[in-house]
């Protein structure tokens, strides 16, 4: 008979696969991209002082994520 952990243990793990399944999900690619998008926004932003093209690339850049995985997965369900 095996031993179960403690609930402590379920719980805190459990948690974390929730956030794991919800920021992550079934699309890493798009969890890394924004965090590649948020950190070059803040870059423009705090380092080089780029406010308004901070703000204008943001979106763009999301989008282009975005497309590039709707892209892939469209490729994928061909195969």
């Amino acid at each position: 008979m095996s031993e179960r952990p403690p609930l402590a243990v379920r719980l805190v793990k459990g948690f974390a696969m929730f956030w794991w399944d919800f920021l992550v999900g079934d699309t890493p690619e798009l969890f890394a991209a924004a965090l590649a998008i948020i950190g070059a926004v803040a870059l423009l932003r705090i380092v080089l002082q780029e406010n308004a093209l901070a703000v204008a690339l943001l979106p763009l850049l999301a989008v282009i994520a975005l497309a590039v995985s709707v892209r892939r997965a469209q490729r994928s369900a061909r195969k």
